[in-house]
């Protein structure tokens, strides 16, 4: 499991940070590599064709190794293609497509390599399988992004480009060496069910809303720490270097050494007794952070405030891990996992604006005391599900439905309903942003709420396109989830008739 991880970290380190580093460096411009980090966007609606990897067997290696085989040997010819082109990089729109091509192999291998852990480790191997996944998963994306970056330097991005490359390889032969699976239940047996009935299987538990708000809401308050860390301390008076090599190396091996220590120790606490223990932990550990904002520069003091603080957050990140091995099951741990991986996303996606409005509302200490509070939220919801004291949660799932069973006719109506009110939502949002802005420019312009409206459906800009495409793929979630709910309450397996 940690060398399949390793290989699951190699090309998110070449794509979120090597490439654009790269690109900057010849001179490409900074709008275009902006874009070319829209490269990564594989990595979060992997969800989309999660479904074929559970419905579709490959002829080799059963349904998971295959699978993931198959994603390690695209990512060989595409990394060798990008290293190819590298001796002349005059190109870049080439570059940002081999990218996306290889994040969107590298989300492939990332579905096959989760449900492979779910499906193969035993209650008893999770913990400490997540230890070594995590750090191996560090260790990789640090190589093949940071290091890469210094190593092409002295050789050559060809020289580095092929050596990931064949690195893949030998990661090919751990992959095909690893243990078979036992496949006790069998795969969907339409592309339908392979969509529908993951959603439907882990709603079917008696608190999955409650889990849902939990996966959302339990590292809150370690993502508002981290949203905006770099800028706090340049704000501090610590300087690039204090920002750059020191911190990162520190905050690196204190995250890998915390997933490592959160994994084994959840194996002896159970996985209810660690949520929230490392839970409380992690919370209180950004009072680390006020402490910094109160005292003068003081590396000594930020060192240990960063790395204790990553460390705890290593530690939870262990501790939810094994919960969503469990969560999952395993006729649908292709779909299901990346789900939840990307409810669990969420946050770190909405908190750097969010972040940036509160420093410059309340500052940097109050800022900090709320990422302290931001942790009972979470903790609220493991207590519905696994309250204090108790090694194991409740996860079991209940496949009776009460009420009146729903009609697939007002499934779809209402599915369709609740889509279109999150789309809408959505666009009123980003448009009174959008106005709200305006009104603080300058000069400042009045409240308008049309033109960005206008804008954002003539799609004047890329990032209008974005943004609609977006408000779209979470209207399509929202329906989608809605009829989930009630299929999975209520019973959504009768004709329309």
């Amino acid at each position: 499991m940690a060398l399949m991880s390793f290989s699951s970290g190699l090309p998110l380190g070449l794509v979120y940070v090597a490439i654009p580093d790269w690109m900057r460096s010849i001179g490409v411009d900074i709008k275009v590599v902006g874009l070319i980090t829209l490269a990564q966007a594989p990595w979060s609606f992997k969800v989309l064709w999660a479904p074929l990897l559970d419905r579709f067997v490959p002829p080799f290696l059963g349904r998971r190794r295959g699978w993931a085989a198959i994603a390690q040997v695209a990512l060989f010819v595409i990394t060798l293609g990008l290293a190819g082109v590298a001796g002349h990089p005059d190109s870049p729109w080439v570059i940002g497509a081999l990218a996306l091509a290889i994040a969107f192999a590298a989300a492939t291998q990332d579905i096959a390599v989760d449900a492979y852990a779910v499906d193969v480790l035993r209650p008893d191997e999770q913990g400490v399988a997540v230890g070594f996944r995590t750090a191996a998963y560090l260790m990789a994306m640090r190589l093949a992004g940071a290091f890469a970056i210094t190593l092409a330097a002295w050789w050559s991005w060809r020289t580095v480009l092929v050596l990931i490359a064949f690195t893949y390889l030998g990661l090919l032969v751990a992959t095909a060496l690893a243990p078979k699976p036992e496949e006790t239940q069998e795969p969907p047996r339409s592309l339908r069910d392979a969509v529908w009935q993951p959603f439907v299987g882990f709603l079917s538990r008696p608190l999955a809303l409650e889990i849902l708000a939990f996966v959302v809401l339990y590292k809150l308050s370690d993502v508002m720490a981290n949203a905006l860390l770099r800028p706090f301390l340049h704000d501090m008076g610590y300087n690039q270097v204090d920002r750059g090599v020191i911190l990162g190396l520190v905050t690196w091996s204190s995250t890998a050494l915390g997933a490592l220590l959160g994994g084994i120790l959840t194996t002896g606490l159970g996985v209810g007794r660690s949520l929230w223990v490392f839970g409380i932990v992690q919370s209180l550990s950004n009072i680390g952070y006020v402490v910094v904002a109160l005292s003068p520069v003081n590396r000594p003091l930020m060192l240990a405030a960063t790395g204790f603080e990553t460390l705890t957050s290593g530690m939870g990140t262990g501790a939810f891990s094994v919960l969503l091995l469990r969560l999952t099951q395993k006729r649908f741990s292709a779909t299901q996992y990346s789900l939840m991986s990307s409810l669990f996303a969420l946050p770190r996606i909405l908190s750097g604006p969010i972040a940036g409005l509160a420093v410059d509302a309340v500052g940097w200490v109050a800022y900090f005391w709320f990422a302290v509070a931001a942790g009972l939220p979470g903790l609220f919801f493991l207590r519905r599900f696994a309250p204090w004291g108790g090694q194991e949660p409740k996860l079991e799932v209940d496949e009776r439905h009460g009420g009146v069973p729903i009609t697939s006719r007002l499934l779809l109506t209402r599915g369709i309903g609740a889509g279109l009110a999150v789309f809408l939502t959505g666009v009123l949002v980003s448009a009174l942003l959008t106005a709200a802005k305006a009104m603080r420019a300058t000069p400042p312009q009045p409240f308008d709420l049309v033109t960005p409206l206008v804008a954002l459906a003539r799609m004047d800009t890329i990032g209008d396109g974005v943004r609609l495409l977006g408000l779209l793929l979470a209207g399509a979630v929202g329906g989608l989830f809605t009829a989930a709910v009630l299929a999975a309450r209520r019973g959504g397996n009768r004709s329309a008739s």
